[in-house]
C-alpha cells in the first residue's frame, strides 16, 4: 500500500512535535523530516546525536512513522551526518537535489560523479539516497534522469519522482513515469499552476489545484505496483499552523480520495 506522507517544511513555523501532530491530525501515514539548511531544520544536522532521540520520541507521541528526510545538500560532511541520523531513527531514503545548471555537460558530469559517491556513501548506513530531476538543474527531466540513472548502478541510489518538476519540464508526469519506475524510491508530490519555473503559491501547491493529472499520475503509480513514500512537499513564503493544516487537509483528502478509488487505499 502507497504511504501518504508531508514534508514537514510545510510546518516550518512550528517545532518538529507540534509538526508531527499535525500531520497525524491531517490523516497522514507519515512524514518526511525537512533537515534544509537555510529553508527548515526540524533536525539540526549538526547536532544530530542529541536532537534525534526527541525526534524520535514526538514521531512515537504523535503515532507516526518518519518515512524519508530531505537535506537537498549534496555535500559530503551534511549528508554523513544525515545518514548517521537516518539509521539511528530507521529511515529508508534521505532526499536531494542534483545541483549544477541545465543543459551544462560538465554539470551533469560532475552531478552523478557526486551522486555515486554519496550513494556509495548511503550505502554504509543502509540509506537509500534518492535524488530528484529539478527545474533549471543539471538533472531536470525524464531523458537527463534515465541518463543518470543509466550511470549510476548502485542498488542505494534511487529516483525521487516529483511530477511538478516534470511537468515544469514540458511533459506529463503520468507518462514519464514508466521510464523511471523501475528505479524509484520515493515521490514527492505537489500540484502546480502554470508552467514555472516557481510552483506557486503554497496554496496553490495543495493538490488538486493546479493543472498536473495527479489522477493520472496515482493511476500510473499503482498500476506498476509502486509501494514506497508519497510526501506532499509544499515550499515558499512561511506559513502560520492554521494556514500549513488547511494546506494539508486539503491534500490528504484529495490523494486519499483518488487512491481509493483506484483501490489503493
Amino acid at each position: 500500500m502507497l504511504k501518504l506522507g508531508i514534508n514537514t517544511v510545510l510546518f516550518k513555523a512550528v517545532d518538529v512535535k507540534t509538526a508531527f501532530k499535525a500531520i497525524k491530525l491531517a490523516g497522514y501515514d507519515g512524514a518526511e523530516l525537512s533537515a534544509i539548511q537555510g529553508m527548515c531544520e526540524h533536525i539540526v544536522l549538526d547536532a544530530w546525536e542529541t536532537e534525534a532521540p526527541l525526534v524520535k520520541a514526538a514521531a512515537m507521541e504523535a503515532g507516526i512513522k518518519i518515512l524519508s528526510m530531505e537535506v537537498a545538500s549534496l555535500d559530503e560532511d551534511r549528508l554523513t551526518k544525515a545518514f548517521k541520523a537516518a539509521q539511528y531513527l530507521e529511515i529508508p531514503v534521505v532526499n536531494v537535489g542534483p545541483g549544477g545548471k541545465s543543459d551544462v555537460e560538465e554539470d551533469f558530469l560532475n552531478s552523478v560523479e557526486t551522486l555515486t559517491k554519496r550513494a556509495e556513501l548511503a550505502k554504509e548506513y543502509g540509506v537509500k539516497l534518492c535524488c530528484k530531476a529539478h527545474v533549471n538543474s543539471a538533472i531536470y527531466s525524464t531523458p537527463t534522469t534515465i541518463r543518470a540513472m543509466d550511470m549510476i548502478k548502485l542498488d542505494s541510489f534511487g529516483v525521487d519522482m516529483d511530477p511538478s518538476h516534470i511537468h515544469r519540464a514540458g511533459e506529463k508526469p503520468e507518462d514519464a513515469l514508466a521510464s523511471v519506475v523501475s528505479r524509484m524510491g520515493h515521490v514527492h508530490i505537489r500540484d502546480c499552476k502554470g508552467p514555472g519555473p516557481n510552483p506557486g503559491a503554497p496554496c496553490d501547491q495543495a493538490c488538486g489545484r493546479g493543472e498536473i493529472n495527479l489522477y493520472g499520475y496515482f493511476k500510473a503509480l499503482t498500476d506498476v505496483g509502486y509501494d514506497g513514500p508519497v510526501c506532499l512537499e509544499v515550499i515558499g513564503p512561511e506559513q502560520t499552523l492554521q494556514q500549513a493544516q488547511a494546506i494539508a487537509s486539503e491534500s490528504y483528502g484529495y490523494m486519499n480520495a483518488i487512491l481509493k478509488i483506484l483501490g489503493a487505499r
